[in-house]
């Protein structure tokens, strides 16, 4: 620097907005980081849309498969009882649905594929979900605590089961389907985008982070055994290793 030049004189090397090469990996990030959060915004907003579209009628309706509930066995149901075990029924009916009206699904059994019904059973509500319901006095001594534990759980689950579930049997109808959601096709079409954009680039799972705070990958998500690269995250050298070493053991 020339020393006749004073510090008045000195060009501001600020003015020249320098920056270290660790802000600019920062500001690479945060450019991202708010494209990933725009991104959740518009397809937050599309899906709003898309609910706000209502519904069409379909004249006439379209049958699309069997459902099958739970209703009043014909005794109870012309008994005095009729009203309050219908009320009951009201909160813990489920409904199922099948493509075939015997509702028989396939499983194997000692190697071959038989078909066999699928059990359909009533709701048995947890604890917080019973209190929800809403049952009075009459109505929650027709239930009693049981613990049932699934593979999946690691404690017992507290429920309360129905005691007398011979008052109710089951029926088949066929499924109709009287209405369907309204469609838009550019808002589809965007949000389509938005999806691949997050799946292509891998994605997904940051936002999810930037959201919730944390992410867990999904069953679904897992990488399959058969599906799993050999060569993935290994070197070159490593796999020519291994290439050398293969052709060896066949030439001996």
């Amino acid at each position: 620097m020339n020393k006749n030049i004073t510090r008045d004189q000195e060009p501001d090397i600020l003015c020249f907005r320098l920056q270290s090469v660790r802000r600019k990996v920062r500001m690479q990030h945060e450019d991202v980081e708010k494209r990933l959060l725009s991104l959740h915004r518009e397809q937050q907003q599309l899906y709003k849309q898309q609910r706000e579209l209502g519904w069409i009628e379909l004249k006439p309706p379209v049958r699309r498969g069997w459902k099958r509930y739970f209703v009043l066995r014909d005794d109870v149901a012309r008994s005095k009882h009729a009203v309050f075990f219908e009320g009951i029924l009201q909160k813990i009916n489920t409904v199922a649905y099948s493509s075939r009206k015997d509702f028989k699904v396939k499983k194997r059994k000692e190697g071959k594929k038989i078909y066999v019904t699928k059990d359909q059973q009533l709701l048995q509500p947890g604890e917080y979900r019973f209190r929800k319901m809403n049952f009075n006095d009459n109505e929650a001594a027709y239930f009693e605590v049981r613990y049932v534990k699934e593979k999946w759980m690691k404690q017992p689950e507290k429920v309360f089961v129905f005691v007398e579930p011979w008052r109710f049997v089951l029926r088949v109808r066929p499924n109709m389907i009287t209405k369907t959601r309204a469609r838009n096709e550019e808002v589809e079409k965007r949000l389509h985008e938005i999806a691949n954009f997050l799946k292509r680039n891998f994605l997904s799972p940051k936002l999810y982070h930037m959201i919730n705070g944390y992410y867990k990958r999904s069953w679904y998500e897992e990488e399959k055994e058969c599906e799993k690269n050999p060569l993935k995250n290994k070197s070159i050298v490593s796999i020519l290793d291994e290439i050398s070493e293969e052709l060896n053991k066949q030439s001996m």
